[in-house]
């Protein structure tokens, strides 16, 4: 999520990355522990499991034959987050970042043999500052740029640079195209590109945070969260903290558009925080995170609600926090993150359940 400056090593591009830190993807005692991850009420998720154990996990996505995940973490006693690949069934994890900066929002291109995410390591090689929370609850615009690397590491590439501004929240379609979030133009707002970084268009064009987008099983569509300030007030407020690299993400609705940006469309109209939408594989439902049942809190629990905002359901019934489902490419399974099992306050692992229709 994020943009920086465009210089590389090259020493530092060519190798794979370091083994992790401390990040656990083996459970203690998977069995034992199972009672505890399916809450009552969540009747959709059968088969529950724990794939990560301690510290701060999350964006676990799927790679489009389902077999792998790539997500971020921050180990114990790390900094901030960095990029990770482990099996859908939590073995074989390794690292993918180079340790250094912020890393967020990986995601696999079709075949699987390379990952796209953002990090800040070439503007510096510590974490960046966390933002000043005097605003009220706000996120940073750190200054991330977009890179492609292999699965190990290695042959790491900067994309499209925009150096200084934003540039993240990047996924990809099966055919092919990169959809992600910029401030290149000054405004947050939703582009698309080849995976090469060629055919660089520019999708939506209200002022607002547009962002965290997903395209539809078959490329046609896309859904993403996006803040609409309306009044002079809200107007005032978003382009004075957007000018110190800052969002307030208080308020964000779904909607969706086809690929091209055309026939955009406003699915909820909840007065929430609803994030990290996703379309079923059936293209007619979209799975989400929102606090719409505790607006001023941070209780985040999963719903679906149909493409054309019916239908709404509650889907996880923790009291804490789960977040950023994403549907294996079958539909047969959902992967997510939440705080359910932490073994402290704010632990955040990745989970996985058999979806039940």
């Amino acid at each position: 999520m994020r943009s920086l400056a465009a210089a590389l090593l090259a020493a530092a591009c060519a190798a794979p990355a370091p083994p992790p830190a401390s990040v656990s993807a083996t459970a203690p005692s998977p069995d034992s522990a199972a009672p505890r991850l399916a809450l009552p009420g969540e009747r959709h998720l059968g088969n529950v499991r724990q794939l990560t154990f301690g510290g701060e996990n999350a964006e676990a996505y799927f790679s489009f034959d389902g077999r792998e995940l790539v997500f971020q973490a921050t180990p114990e006693g790390a900094g901030c987050d960095q990029l990770y690949v482990m099996g859908a069934d939590g073995s074989g994890l390794r690292r993918v970042s180079r340790g250094k900066g912020r890393v967020t929002c990986g995601y696999f291109f079709p075949g699987g043999e390379r990952i796209v995410y953002s990090s800040t390591h070439a503007s510096a090689a510590e974490c960046p500052p966390k933002p000043d929370h005097s605003k009220g609850y706000v996120w940073a615009l750190y200054d991330y740029q977009l890179y492609t690397a292999r699965p190990d590491g290695s042959d790491l590439a900067p994309l499209a640079p925009a150096p200084g501004k934003y540039n993240a929240e990047a996924t990809v379609s099966k055919d092919g195209w990169i959809v992600f979030t910029s401030t290149r133009d000054g405004d947050l707002e939703l582009y698309k590109m080849r995976l090469d970084g060629s055919g660089l268009v520019r999708l939506t064009h209200t002022p607002g945070y547009d962002g965290g987008a997903f395209f539809s099983a078959d490329g046609r569509r896309i859904v993403f969260r996006a803040s609409r300030p309306t009044t002079e007030a809200e107007l005032a407020d978003y382009r004075a903290l957007l000018g110190e690299g800052l969002v307030r993400p208080g308020k964000l609705e779904l909607f969706t558009m086809n690929a091209d940006g055309s026939d955009v469309r406003q699915v909820t109209r909840l007065g929430a925080a609803s994030f990290a939408p996703f379309f079923h594989p059936d293209g007619r439902r979209i799975v989400f995170a929102s606090n719409v049942g505790d607006p001023r809190g941070r209780n985040f629990d999963l719903y679906v609600v149909n493409d054309d905002g019916t239908g709404l359901e509650r889907i996880t019934t923790n009291e804490t926090f789960d977040g950023f489902p994403m549907f294996s490419p079958d539909g047969k399974r959902l992967v997510f993150a939440s705080n359910r099992n932490a073994s402290r306050p704010g632990e955040t692992n990745v989970f996985i359940a058999d979806w039940i229709e």
